[in-house]
């Protein structure tokens, strides 16, 4: 009598567990979908809607088996070379003197980075700054000696000053009322054109994965239009404008540098991806930091950031509204998404 008490009591608990289980599985894969979601390798993603052309152009190196590392240098020469672009390269809004100067940095699997600020008279900032990972022990040259070093490696020299860029510059000086206010050049040229939408912004960043599971990255700039003589921002600076983890992901922030430097904001993103922040939700929490430390400041600027992690998944969030992002994989090379944003 107790065996038959005994057997129906482990039949009645098998039961239920298989019950359980089954009731839980579609929830486990529910959650195993939403964790793959976006995953893709290889895959690239940059900055603003110029970023479809620049992804374009990474892709052709990735979908033949290429590195992350040449695809983001190529991908954002791209918009280095697009004059129609002022806000990047040789296109690029001159300095509060009428001088283009250009920053850029680039970031390896391997932790390897090279970096250029205030470089004047070369089109290409990025290809210098990978010269100057791989051939010096330093990470970041920049004025004068960056342009000596450009010119030692070849580079060829040029007046980085278009046309439509010297006229933007002359209608400025015309009420040129500078003060050291956080954008207050940008305001009083195009007051319209601020905070949220992609004209408040000086940067092209880049994040590629290669089909071997490599991480790599690339941020150009020619800075906020008529700043400071020798201003420089976070786009060459390694950890504020860029920061690659091989283990981890990747990170790249756009608009107004000051506040992202103060932040550190692309290690900070990466770092939160380290500790299991999706990389949106690492974006959003980043944001949230700078709108923390000086609340009033970030509802007058633009600051985006965005992500990838190592499974291929994505994600950015900005302060502002009219944030937008590229994406390039095997399935659509000319995606185009907005970023969710604070206000």
């Amino acid at each position: 009598m107790n065996k038959k008490i005994d057997s129906r009591r482990i039949f009645l608990k098998k039961a239920m567990i298989g019950a359980i289980s089954a009731s839980a599985l579609p929830t486990s894969l529910a959650m195993a979908n939403t964790a793959q979601k976006g995953a893709k390798k290889p895959i690239v993603i940059s900055t603003w809607d110029f970023g479809v052309a620049a992804n374009q152009a990474a892709w052709k190196i990735l979908q033949t088996g290429g590195s992350a590392l040449d695809a983001v240098e190529a991908g954002v020469q791209v918009a280095e070379s697009d004059l129609s672009n002022p806000t990047v390269g040789k296109g690029g809004y001159p300095d509060r003197d009428g001088h283009v100067t250009l920053d850029a940095c680039i970031m390896d699997a391997e932790g390897n980075c090279g970096s250029v600020a205030a470089l004047e008279h070369i089109a290409h900032p990025i290809s210098v700054a990978r010269k100057v990972m791989e051939d010096t022990p330093h990470v970041m040259l920049v004025g004068e000696g960056a342009l000596q070093f450009a010119l030692e490696k070849g580079f060829e020299k040029e007046d980085l000053l278009i046309p439509s860029s010297k006229e933007a510059w002359q209608e400025w000086l015309k009420e040129r009322q500078y003060k050291p206010i956080m954008n207050i050049e940008n305001k009083s040229f195009n007051t319209e054109r601020l905070p949220g939408n992609q004209y408040n912004h000086d940067t092209i960043g880049m994040l590629a994965l290669d089909a071997s599971g490599n991480l790599s990255g690339a941020c150009t700039t020619s800075g906020m239009a008529f700043k400071m003589r020798g201003r420089v921002g976070d786009s060459p600076i390694i950890g504020a404008g860029l920061y690659v983890d091989n283990e981890i992901g990747a990170a790249t922030s756009t608009g107004v540098g000051e506040e992202v430097i103060r932040t550190v904001g692309s290690f900070l993103v990466v770092e939160l991806m380290r500790q299991g922040y999706s990389p949106e939700a690492a974006c959003k929490e980043a944001v949230e930091r700078i709108v923390k430390k000086k609340p009033e400041i970030a509802k007058e600027i633009q600051v985006g950031f965005l992500a990838l992690n190592k499974k291929g998944e994505y994600g950015s969030y900005a302060l502002q509204s009219g944030f937008s992002f590229a994406v390039c994989h095997n399935e659509q090379q000319d995606i185009l998404e907005k970023g969710k944003h604070i206000f």
